[in-house]
């Protein structure tokens, strides 16, 4: 038996590649299946079955795909209603592969469909689970309000996975390996650990869903308390799970259109084409395309495109360092994001070279930024979550988080210049891209941000924190 978990750190998701005597199953796959597809060629193996534990919100499952590749069933538990062909397997129902077993655990609350998979080695003992969005190391899948239940409130959901919890997977023994579907990053659970395999008997330990200090009235509360809305993409994601999408290799050779300096410059002309900037923070404070939106590759690139365009359906012209378009289009499709027209040949080299004009962004690194803030009264936008400003922000900061900076533009208080900031110089980028897009000027990046400023010279009175009495000595 050899079980082999994929993780896709820019969607903190874990798949999983379970193999046994020549046959194998697939746990919740990522869009492109090529990877498992080697997996099973490498090791001579068949993929016997292709195993999802809910319709997935944050990224587009390759199930579909997988199975018309391999023609492997599909496999779902009690509750689910998908429009293709596929095994409706019952709560108990057993599974053979090879030399092992798989039984279906119907664990729901995240969704109301949601299952769990504990395998059974060649000994039969209880070796390991997969929990999908039901149990994280750490943590628990919110109720997954992304599939706007007609008839079942988050209150009722959170319910529901309290007795999921208790009665289906607490019971198990302590020696139990649990595999999630999610590591900390993901927007499905609110307090995830690092480190994606762990015990039972730790969890029990660390896990506040599992260590008896939470009443069921609690536990509710924990869960549906300031409970973020969804990203605007999730419940796309959840209707093309549902009902079906393209295959990737479609997807990837339509996108793969390159676009010249003189078509891009006609192309800019309508205002529904994002130019999508995919290359570092660095690259683009020193320039790109006017009105195009920075979204780098080496951050949570696709979660951010969904949580900044919204719509599936926004046309995309992508401009990235030599080679990266496959990327690009990779990590935009594995959140259904498909409309892409195409990508800027040559990339920024080619436009200059071609006589073309490119803009900036003015920047200042922390320690500057330090010694304008002791002298003077600024406009500082901290564009970081509201917990972390919560936690900790420079005194008379203005709030906006960059996921609703689109929404709330107007409610920015600017004078002069206004100092913009997130963690690290990555969200503060995208929010200055954003801004100018939109007609604002005088905006100046912190390189390093929040982390930096906090490191520098600053007195410590010259930060706040909710419920912290304000101090604004220097």
């Amino acid at each position: 038996m050899k079980i082999e978990q994929i993780y896709t750190s820019c969607l903190s998701q874990a798949s999983y590649f379970i193999e046994s005597d020549g046959e194998a199953v697939v746990i919740d796959p990522i869009r492109e299946v090529k990877q498992y597809l080697d997996i099973a060629n490498a090791r001579g193996c068949e993929i016997k079955y292709i195993f999802q534990t809910h319709f997935h919100a944050d990224f587009v499952s390759g199930h579909i795909t997988l199975s018309k590749k391999t023609n492997a069933p599909i496999v779902y538990g009690p509750n689910a209603n998908p429009d293709y062909k596929c095994i409706i397997a019952s709560d108990g129902d057993f599974f053979e592969l090879g030399k092992i077993k798989i039984k279906v655990l119907h664990t729901p609350g995240h969704t109301l469909e949601s299952c769990s998979y504990l395998l059974y080695n060649e000994e039969n003992e209880a070796h390991a689970i997969f929990t999908g969005d039901t149990l994280f190391l750490g943590d628990v899948g919110i109720p997954d309000v992304a599939q706007r239940y007609k008839d079942t409130t988050k209150e009722e959901l959170a319910s529901i996975l309290y007795d999921s919890i208790n009665s289906k997977i607490k019971p198990l023994g302590d020696n139990l390996i649990v595999y999630p579907g999610h590591g900390a990053g993901s927007a499905c659970g609110k307090k995830m650990m690092k480190k994606t395999v762990d015990t039972l008997k730790n969890q029990k330990a660390n896990n506040y869903a599992l260590n008896g200090e939470l009443s069921k009235d609690d536990f509710i509360r924990e869960l549906t308390e300031n409970l973020p809305e969804p990203p605007a993409y999730f419940p796309s994601n959840v209707k093309l799970n549902q009902k079906g999408y393209q295959d990737f290799e479609n997807v990837l050779e339509k996108s793969l259109t390159k676009i010249s300096s003189e078509e891009l410059k006609e192309l800019i002309k309508n205002p529904q084409i994002i130019i999508l900037d995919t290359r570092t923070t660095n690259d683009f404070i020193k320039s790109h395309i006017k009105d195009s939106i920075f979204i780098g590759l080496e951050g949570r690139f696709a979660p951010w495109v969904g949580e900044i365009f919204k719509d599936i359906n926004t046309p995309i012209i992508i401009v990235c360092n030599d080679g990266r378009q496959n990327e690009a289009i990779t990590r935009l499709s594995r959140i259904g994001f498909d409309n892409c027209l195409g990508y800027l040949d040559g990339g920024l080299k080619k436009w200059i070279k071609d006589g073309n004009q490119t803009d900036s962004l003015e920047s200042i690194k922390s320690k500057n930024f330090i010694d304008i803030l002791k002298l003077n009264k600024i406009d500082v936008l901290d564009v970081r979550r509201e917990s972390e400003f919560n936690n900790k922000h420079i005194e008379g900061a203005q709030n906006i988080p960059l996921s609703n900076l689109k929404e709330k533009c107007q409610d920015i208080v600017q004078n002069e210049n206004l100092y913009i900031h997130c963690a690290a110089g990555y969200r503060s980028v995208i929010a200055i891209s954003l801004l100018r897009k939109m007609g604002y000027n005088k905006l100046i990046n912190i390189v390093g941000g929040f982390n930096e400023i906090l490191g520098g010279s600053l007195n410590e009175n010259c930060f706040s924190s909710i419920n912290e009495t304000n101090c604004n000595n220097i």
